[in-house]
Protein backbone atom coordinates (compact mmCIF):
# COMPACT_ATOMS: atom_id res chain seq x y z
CA UNK A 1 0.00 0.00 0.00
CA UNK A 2 1.27 3.47 -0.90
CA UNK A 3 0.84 6.32 1.53
CA UNK A 4 0.10 9.77 0.14
CA UNK A 5 1.67 12.50 2.20
CA UNK A 6 0.12 15.94 2.32
CA UNK A 7 2.17 18.83 0.95
CA UNK A 8 1.85 22.53 1.41
CA UNK A 9 1.46 25.01 -1.41
CA UNK A 10 4.88 26.39 -0.53
CA UNK A 11 6.56 22.98 -1.05
CA UNK A 12 4.94 22.58 -4.47
CA UNK A 13 5.94 26.07 -5.57
CA UNK A 14 9.53 25.59 -4.47
CA UNK A 15 9.83 22.24 -6.23
CA UNK A 16 8.45 23.14 -9.65
CA UNK A 17 9.18 26.81 -10.23
CA UNK A 18 12.72 27.79 -11.08
CA UNK A 19 12.65 31.56 -11.54
CA UNK A 20 16.12 31.73 -13.09
CA UNK A 21 15.46 29.07 -15.72
CA UNK A 22 15.72 30.48 -19.25
CA UNK A 23 16.99 29.17 -22.58
CA UNK A 24 20.62 30.01 -23.25
CA UNK A 25 20.29 29.83 -27.02
CA UNK A 26 18.39 32.65 -28.68
CA UNK A 27 15.65 31.83 -31.18
CA UNK A 28 17.90 32.75 -34.14
CA UNK A 29 20.69 30.51 -32.83
CA UNK A 30 18.25 27.62 -32.37
CA UNK A 31 16.93 28.09 -35.91
CA UNK A 32 20.48 28.07 -37.28
CA UNK A 33 21.32 24.94 -35.29
CA UNK A 34 18.25 23.06 -36.53
CA UNK A 35 19.01 24.10 -40.12
CA UNK A 36 22.64 23.00 -39.72
CA UNK A 37 21.65 19.65 -38.24
CA UNK A 38 18.99 19.10 -40.90
CA UNK A 39 21.45 19.42 -43.78
CA UNK A 40 23.68 16.66 -42.37
CA UNK A 41 20.80 14.56 -41.10
CA UNK A 42 20.69 12.15 -44.02
CA UNK A 43 23.02 9.24 -44.78
CA UNK A 44 23.18 9.99 -48.53
CA UNK A 45 24.25 13.60 -47.90
CA UNK A 46 26.87 12.43 -45.42
CA UNK A 47 28.14 9.87 -47.95
CA UNK A 48 28.35 12.57 -50.64
CA UNK A 49 30.31 14.86 -48.32
CA UNK A 50 32.61 11.98 -47.36
CA UNK A 51 33.30 11.02 -50.98
CA UNK A 52 33.96 14.61 -52.01
CA UNK A 53 36.23 15.13 -49.00
CA UNK A 54 38.34 12.14 -50.09
CA UNK A 55 39.21 13.89 -53.34
CA UNK A 56 41.27 17.03 -53.58
CA UNK A 57 39.84 17.78 -57.01
CA UNK A 58 36.39 17.39 -58.40
CA UNK A 59 34.19 14.33 -58.71
CA UNK A 60 31.98 13.73 -61.72
CA UNK A 61 28.31 13.36 -60.91
CA UNK A 62 28.33 10.05 -62.81
CA UNK A 63 30.87 8.66 -60.30
CA UNK A 64 28.74 9.80 -57.37
CA UNK A 65 25.65 8.20 -58.89
CA UNK A 66 27.53 4.93 -59.44
CA UNK A 67 28.82 4.85 -55.85
CA UNK A 68 25.55 5.58 -54.07
CA UNK A 69 22.74 3.07 -53.39
CA UNK A 70 20.00 5.35 -54.76
CA UNK A 71 18.77 6.39 -58.19
CA UNK A 72 19.96 9.47 -60.08
CA UNK A 73 17.02 11.76 -59.18
CA UNK A 74 17.67 11.14 -55.48
CA UNK A 75 21.38 11.88 -55.88
CA UNK A 76 20.51 15.09 -57.73
CA UNK A 77 18.11 16.10 -54.96
CA UNK A 78 20.75 15.69 -52.25
CA UNK A 79 23.39 17.46 -54.34
CA UNK A 80 20.99 20.37 -54.76
CA UNK A 81 20.39 20.60 -51.00
CA UNK A 82 24.13 20.52 -50.27
CA UNK A 83 24.76 23.21 -52.90
CA UNK A 84 21.99 25.41 -51.50
CA UNK A 85 23.58 25.04 -48.05
CA UNK A 86 26.90 26.16 -49.55
CA UNK A 87 28.74 22.98 -48.53
CA UNK A 88 29.52 21.89 -52.09
CA UNK A 89 29.71 23.48 -55.50
CA UNK A 90 30.08 22.27 -59.05
CA UNK A 91 31.59 23.11 -62.38
CA UNK A 92 30.08 22.07 -65.68
CA UNK A 93 32.28 20.23 -68.17
CA UNK A 94 30.31 19.43 -71.28
CA UNK A 95 27.39 17.21 -70.35
CA UNK A 96 28.66 16.42 -66.86
CA UNK A 97 28.79 18.35 -63.62
CA UNK A 98 31.88 17.92 -61.47
CA UNK A 99 31.32 18.48 -57.76
CA UNK A 100 33.74 19.57 -55.07
CA UNK A 101 33.50 20.15 -51.35
CA UNK A 102 33.81 23.65 -49.92
CA UNK A 103 36.03 22.80 -46.97
CA UNK A 104 35.77 26.28 -45.47
CA UNK A 105 31.96 26.06 -45.41
CA UNK A 106 32.04 22.56 -43.90
CA UNK A 107 34.46 23.79 -41.22
CA UNK A 108 32.16 26.73 -40.43
CA UNK A 109 29.20 24.34 -40.17
CA UNK A 110 31.17 22.10 -37.81
CA UNK A 111 32.18 25.07 -35.66
CA UNK A 112 28.61 26.38 -35.43
CA UNK A 113 27.26 22.99 -34.39
CA UNK A 114 29.99 22.42 -31.81
CA UNK A 115 29.67 25.90 -30.31
CA UNK A 116 25.90 25.42 -29.98
CA UNK A 117 26.44 22.16 -28.11
CA UNK A 118 29.06 23.81 -25.91
CA UNK A 119 26.30 26.12 -24.74
CA UNK A 120 23.95 23.19 -24.12
CA UNK A 121 26.45 20.94 -22.34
Amino acid sequence: MVAILPTTDHEIAAACCAPELAPRLAHDALKQLTDDLAIVNHPIRLQILDMLAQREGQVCVCDLEAALPVKQPTVSHHLKLLREAGLIDCERRGLWAHYFIRRDAVQQLRNRILSSFDCIC
